[in-house]
């Protein structure tokens, strides 16, 4: 029974995929695709089937725990309370796409510029109420080479969290090509659901493998040549996902090696200011680092590769998640 969230999940966010490409369209909530030549315009917010298949599975799960009792051990409250936080997350993500993440195709009005960075850097913040209120988690950490630390109280007051914020924007970054963010989610979640189920964090197991059915649900979509793009409304619940999960079931650890490469790209667009870090499409057809140097991950690749083309650098991208999801799940299958 625990794969049957990962199934509705899966199959929601599939259906829901096609619907979206044409209504988002009609409304004209698009985006220019820019590492295309012709740059088309492609539906946009495109994560919203990410969060309603997640939620089609969690919600299966609260049916089969209360009517019945599959997985006692299982705890409702904390279920309910991840759920709000990733969608207040993707609430988040909705209200920036519409004021400037997305644009409504019109040839004469210029586009919003969106929220201030510094205000959607804070706003998940508000996303982790939900998990502080029921004190999700486990005050202990365990933490190599130091040992089991106690947080106490400053463990759903201050690094739930911050850890959600850190996460949800790290994560939020770390986009702009067809299928890094939906691919690099499925490698970190997939990750994840391993060591739940090595750990037997039933509760932490299907929320990993709600989140994963959804993004399965949208990748065949979303990948090169991207059909709808994800938009923040999609990359803020992936990142609130992951941090829930890993908060629940007490591997933080884990957490903290998934998101390194994400967390890499963060630093590079910090020592700049957080600048965009698109590539250059040349005539080669491939994507090259600007000349005033690369200021994101997939830049530095671009540079160091000479020009990649667009699905070669998310393979890439992809293949070093799947290092740091590999090592999670060897440190804590020795643990």
């Amino acid at each position: 029974m625990i794969v049957a969230p990962f199934f509705v999940s899966l199959l929601v966010s599939f259906f829901c995929v096609p619907i979206l490409i044409t209504r988002l369209k009609r409304a004209g909530i698009s985006g220019s695709d820019i590492h295309k030549s012709s740059q088309p315009r492609v539906s946009e917010m495109g994560g919203l089937a990410i969060v309603v298949g997640f939620g089609a599975g969690i919600l299966l799960a609260v049916a089969l725990v209360s009517f019945f009792h599959v997985f006692p051990s299982v705890d409702l409250i904390v279920l309910l309370a991840v759920l709000s936080t990733v969608l207040l997350a993707g609430l988040i993500g909705i209200v920036d796409d519409l004021l400037g993440g997305c644009s409504k195709s019109n040839p004469v009005t210029t586009p919003p510029e969106g929220m201030r960075q510094w205000v959607k850097a804070l706003l998940p913040v508000f996303a982790a109420l939900p998990l502080m209120a029921v004190r999700a988690g486990h005050t202990f950490m365990k933490i190599p080479f130091v040992g089991t630390l106690n947080f106490w109280i400053f463990y759903p007051l201050v690094l739930v969290p911050v850890g959600v914020t850190v996460v949800v924007n790290a994560v939020n970054m770390l986009a702009g090509f067809n299928g890094v963010e939906v691919g690099l989610g499925i490698v970190a979640i997939g990750s994840l659901s391993i060591i739940a189920a090595i750990l037997h964090e039933t509760t932490a197991l299907i929320l990993l493998l709600s989140g994963l059915g959804a993004l399965l649900g949208i990748i065949y979509f979303n990948w090169y040549p991207a059909r709808i793009l994800v938009g923040d409304v999609g990359t803020l619940s992936i990142g609130a996902i992951i941090a829930t999960a890993v908060i629940v079931g007490n591997f933080e650890t884990a957490g903290v090696i998934v998101i390194i490469p994400y967390a890499v790209d963060f630093l590079f667009k910090a020592a700049h200011g957080f600048p965009k870090s698109f590539g250059e499409l040349r005539e080669d057809g491939k994507l090259h680092c600007p000349a005033e140097g690369p200021v994101g991950l997939g830049q530095f690749i671009m540079k160091v590769a000479g020009g990649i083309h667009e699905r070669t650098l998310v393979v890439l991208l992809m293949g070093i998640e799947v290092v740091f999801g590999a090592l999670a799940i060897a440190l804590y299958a020795r643990w």
